[in-house]
């Protein structure tokens, strides 16, 4: 079977990244702005809240400890990844015992629940859009996304919309967005990461998070086009 070759956007992608970044996903500098804090907030979880761990909480109804841990690892982060409105009103939505249960058990059957990705991701998504609220809403797509990629970034990838957009028009690519979260966008999300994955295999990708930074090259304003 052939592989399709790569568009103009997607060699232009590759050639910004390597503007950037010439040793690729290796690179000293792409290391340290980019996979190192997302890396570290991925080995902070897995102190935290790896699956013999959440098992054992939520077994103890401990729901509230769970919250926290989530919360704390992300915030940890060297470069957070999700807006300080949206950690406000996550923090609102779980002070209460009805709020912590319902992220804990929606999060840990996304995790490590039975089923299709589709489903879980679904069942997800209404758990979040469940939480209470005060004035901003809860679901988004970095809240949404978040906990996936920082727990599984084997399989699951950190949705930034404006950003992502922005790098999908540039690369070529139909990223059928919308923007309440659902299954159809992030399955596109998943296929942009797997084209973008075909396409620079040959600079050996370890993760989503190598993608996720590769899309993020592309669309954030920290990386302008050189002339």
């Amino acid at each position: 079977m052939k592989t399709k070759p790569a568009g103009s956007g997607a060699v232009r992608g590759r050639r910004k990244f390597l503007r950037y970044f010439p040793g690729g996903f290796r690179d000293v500098t792409y290391v340290d702005w980019e996979r190192s804090y997302k890396w570290e907030t991925h080995q902070r979880w897995e102190e935290a809240l790896h699956r013999d761990e959440f098992r054992r909480l939520l077994e103890k109804r401990d729901y509230s400890e769970i919250a926290a841990r989530a919360v704390r690892t992300e915030q940890r982060a060297r470069h957070s990844m999700i807006f300080s409105f949206e950690k406000m009103a996550l923090r609102d939505a779980v002070k209460s015992a009805a709020g912590a249960k319902v992220f804990a058990e929606g999060l840990y059957e996304f995790l490590h629940g039975p089923g299709t990705a589709e489903a879980k991701f679904g069942a997800w998504c209404e758990a979040v859009a469940s939480l209470p609220r005060r004035q901003t809403r809860v679901l988004t797509w970095p809240l949404v996304t978040v906990w996936g990629f920082i727990a599984q970034p084997k399989e699951h990838i950190f949705l930034k919309p404006n950003v992502t957009k922005i790098a999908a028009r540039a690369y070529g690519f139909d990223f059928r967005y919308q923007s309440k979260p659902t299954w159809a966008t992030y399955a596109s999300l998943l296929e942009f990461a797997a084209t973008v994955r075909r396409d620079v295999r040959d600079l050996r990708p370890r993760d989503m998070i190598d993608l996720q930074s590769f899309i993020w090259v592309q669309g954030s304003d920290e990386y302008p086009d050189k002339r």
